[in-house]
């Protein structure tokens, strides 16, 4: 046996993949031989590594969201009222940077309030439409101006019967009543003269060219339009869909949004856009 652990040792020393103590050796061999001390190399490293430590390294230009010179002049007028007199320049652009992160927090949570809002959910197949209050105030506003045109046509003819009217000897009523439906004559030639006026400069100009996108003759005109009107509409497709993407955020969703924080829920800011 003492034999064959000799030989496993034996082995051992002339695998180069075997983990032994040869390799580091060799190493060391080459080190020395080229004037290099691995200690002194490791503990070089290891105190210039050190210094790094805790430390950030910036691959771009920290810019201030803020400006950083009228930002510390009114930091300054209000340490100076709780008796502290200088403000680092670190303090400045951390107030700066968390205005930035808190203003895009709300200008996010605003948007997903207007987009609810716009969305009504009509594309969603588990909501169902109970009442459409838009269509109601637009049947209102139908049976408000039939009524008022109902009302004008009955004035209108009480002026003509007054206009007509050759009675010799005439109140300051009737007179009133001929004066206001002369107005109302010459009010109504002269809008017709601008609708007339109108129809001429639009028969001048001439017809409005439909763009070939639009037109329906494209998809049926063969493989080769259609493959060509395929290719000129991406454009217009990703205009729409940008034009699509838009949400427009109104003074409602920012008030909402102030009352659903519990920061801003009791604040200064809320009651002011209150009033607004």
């Amino acid at each position: 046996s003492p034999i064959m652990a000799a030989q496993a040792n034996q082995r051992k020393l002339s695998d180069p993949g075997g983990g032994t103590f040869r390799d580091d050796d060799d190493i060391n061999d080459v080190a020395s031989m080229a004037g290099v001390n691995l200690n002194e190399e490791n503990a070089r490293i290891l105190a210039t590594s050190s210094e790094l430590v805790g430390t950030m390294i910036r691959s771009c230009k920290d810019e201030a969201f803020l400006p950083p010179g009228m930002l510390h002049r009114r930091i300054l007028d209000i340490a100076k009222r709780s008796g502290v007199s200088e403000v680092p320049v670190d303090v400045v652009n951390l107030i700066s940077h968390a205005t930035q992160s808190r203003l895009r927090t709300l200008l996010e949570k605003v948007s997903v309030v207007a987009q609810h809002r716009t969305d009504g959910g009509k594309d969603e197949d588990n909501y169902e439409q109970t009442s459409d209050v838009r269509s109601q105030l637009r049947f209102f506003e139908q049976l408000e101006r039939m009524e008022k045109q109902r009302k004008d046509e009955q004035e209108r003819e009480i002026l003509l019967k007054a206009a007509k009217s050759r009675a010799r000897q005439e109140d300051p009523e009737q007179a009133r009543l001929k004066q206001k439906a002369k107005e109302m004559q010459q009010q109504e030639l002269a809008q017709m003269r601008q609708r007339d006026a109108n129809l001429t400069a639009l028969a001048a100009i001439g017809p409005r060219k439909k763009r070939k996108l639009d037109s329906p003759g494209g998809a049926t005109a063969g493989p080769e339009s259609a493959s060509g009107s395929g290719l000129s509409s991406s454009p217009a497709s990703s205009r729409q869909q940008l034009r699509q993407r838009i949400t427009r955020v109104n003074l409602r969703d920012f008030i909402f949004c102030l009352e659903q924080e519990r920061t801003t829920a009791r604040s200064l800011m809320l009651y002011k856009a209150l009033l607004k």
